[in-house]
């Protein structure tokens, strides 16, 4: 049985499938070990050298560290936060003016949370644009634009589903602006142009589970705030890293 187990081993070690996954061996070579390195997305962090323009801060203007550092202030702040919430719309507005009078720092909390939120739209729209001037979206770094546009749309996403959660008048009307518009979106909106759908299951009806502001819309903009989006961008994030490595790491000036 032994002897027929392992030869099962030896036979999926050798399929197309495993080598697919696990290009290299495990023999303890110079060689292996750089190869596993650099074929790996946990392991290939830092490249090998890094050209003396990355260094420049006129250059790389630090957007794209500062972004990351602040999904991760967002991250931290946002957990403790979680303690203190409730996404229903009896609680949540109360929630909030407890953290912010009751619970000790809580008012320092929500307002990281909020600041580091507005300051992540803003860095990495610059960061955006430098990418641009920098002409660092051409060959071979085109798919990894692509790339930053899917962070930057999920940055805009993590964003907006927040802005309800307070639960206030100034949320409240914010996302029912947002809402009616997307109610008028060509094909996908009930009142837009060429619509295809009604508004019992248009753009709007998803996004806010159901045809007004309520219980559903406050609960899926909570799941889709605190899991969805940022694990989405948690892969986005890692793959961008990873593609910088492997294009050359940070394009040099045109």
């Amino acid at each position: 049985m032994l002897k027929e187990g392992k030869n099962i081993w030896e036979k999926l070690k050798d399929s197309n499938l495993y080598k697919s996954i696990f290009r290299h061996s495990y023999e303890d070579t110079t060689k292996n070990r750089a190869l596993q390195v650099r074929s790996n997305i946990f392991l290939h962090l830092h490249p090998v050298s890094v050209p003396e323009h990355a260094f420049k801060i006129r250059f790389t203007w630090c957007m794209g560290g500062i972004t990351f550092f602040l999904f991760l202030v967002e991250a931290f702040t946002g957990v403790f936060l979680m303690f203190y919430y409730h996404p229903v719309p009896e609680f949540a507005y109360h929630d909030m003016k407890y953290l912010e009078f009751d619970v000790p720092f809580g008012i320092i909390l929500r307002n990281i949370h909020r600041w580091a939120a507005h300051l992540m739209v803003f860095t990495i729209i610059l960061h955006m644009l430098r990418v641009f001037l920098a002409g660092s979206y051409k060959p071979p770094r085109e798919f990894n634009w692509v790339v930053g546009v899917v962070l930057i749309v999920l940055t805009f996403l993590l964003s907006f589903t927040g802005y309800l959660l307070p639960w206030d008048q100034l949320s409240y009307w914010a996302i029912t602006v947002a809402a009616n518009m997307m109610g008028a979106a060509p094909f996908i909106g009930h009142e837009g142009p060429f619509s295809v759908v009604n508004k019992y299951n248009d753009i709007r009806f998803v996004v806010l589970g159901g045809t007004e502001i309520g219980a559903n819309a406050i609960l899926r903009f909570y799941v889709m705030h605190i899991i969805v989006l940022p694990a989405a961008a948690i892969i986005f994030m890692a793959v961008h890293f990873w593609r910088i490595r492997k294009d050359g790491g940070i394009s040099g000036p045109l």
